[in-house]
């Protein structure tokens, strides 16, 4: 026989658990300056503890507080100005000379297969070469003043532009192609409003990528009988082990590379602000 109590029970609701999703918990408790900046800072100061408790002799490397301390000094010289205006107008000079090179042989090559057929097997075949190999070459050909450093960062820039930007005009989307040459677009037509616009983004990540090969690029042309410049200030130092000194010039590629980084984030805000992408959750 079934008591009250148990049809009660029977009669009611079940109990049902709410799901809350990610917004429904309101703001996440650490803003994500904090996040970004926690593990850097932690690294420092672990970095800071080795080398106060000896673990990390000096010898090996420079603490810090050493570093910030001789990068002052070295401020107060104005020997990170002028190596900084050095080295950045070889990296602008040979990002400038193998941009040219790379958007005219992919923009040919991809344009018109008699130009892959031309373009494309020598340059594929090119950039398989290490580019540090050819420092020889370079100075044999051009001495050992600022060419053959200048053109060492071209030939790093180019390969990696050129293989962004010819991938970018293959991999157009065809239907695209074909409604602007139904909606009556001629072949430069097509070329401007549609083919070049849909390589934009995978050219943008080649040239992020270029930039951080320029900058490594720089590191082996200031071997080059270099006077002035950050890897004339490194290799210097590494000869009286100032490993403060190195660190220095490290961090000093590191800041410009973040820099050029940003500027081309910049440029993919202005330039694909009709793309809307996925940002992430």
């Amino acid at each position: 026989m079934t008591t009250t109590s148990e049809r009660a029970r029977a009669q009611a609701p079940p109990d049902v658990e709410t799901l809350r999703g990610h917004r429904a918990r309101g703001p996440a408790r650490v803003p994500r300056w904090a996040v970004k900046t926690a593990s850097p800072v932690v690294l420092v100061a672990l970095w800071q503890v080795l080398s106060s408790t000896g673990v990390l002799p000096r010898d090996v490397l420079a603490s810090p507080a050493t570093v910030a301390t001789t990068a002052a000094g070295m401020w107060a010289e104005g020997a990170v100005q002028s190596a900084v205006a050095v080295s950045t107008v070889r990296v602008l000079s040979g990002i400038a000379i193998g941009l040219v090179a790379a958007v005219v042989l992919a923009t040919v090559s991809g344009l018109f297969r008699r130009g892959e057929d031309v373009i494309d097997a020598p340059v594929q075949m090119l950039r398989t070469v290490p580019v540090i190999g050819l420092i020889p070459l370079l100075i044999i050909w051009f001495g050992i003043g600022e060419e053959p450093k200048i053109a060492l960062i071209a030939l790093a820039v180019t390969f990696p532009l050129y293989m962004n930007l010819f991938g970018g005009i293959r991999n157009v989307d065809a239907t695209l192609v074909e409604a602007a040459r139904t909606l009556g677009l001629g072949w430069f037509g097509q070329v401007r409003h549609v083919i070049l616009p849909s390589a934009m983004p995978q050219f943008l990540v080649g040239l992020r990528y270029a930039l951080g090969t320029a900058w490594l690029a720089l590191v082996f042309g200031e071997t080059i009988n270099a006077t002035s410049g950050i890897g004339y200030e490194m290799n210097t130092a590494r000869e009286f082990f100032q490993t403060d000194v190195i660190v220095v010039c490290l961090a000093l590629y590191a800041l410009l590379g973040l820099l050029g980084d940003a500027v081309v984030r910049l440029l993919e805000r202005g330039l694909l602000a009709w793309r809307p992408a996925f940002s992430g959750r």
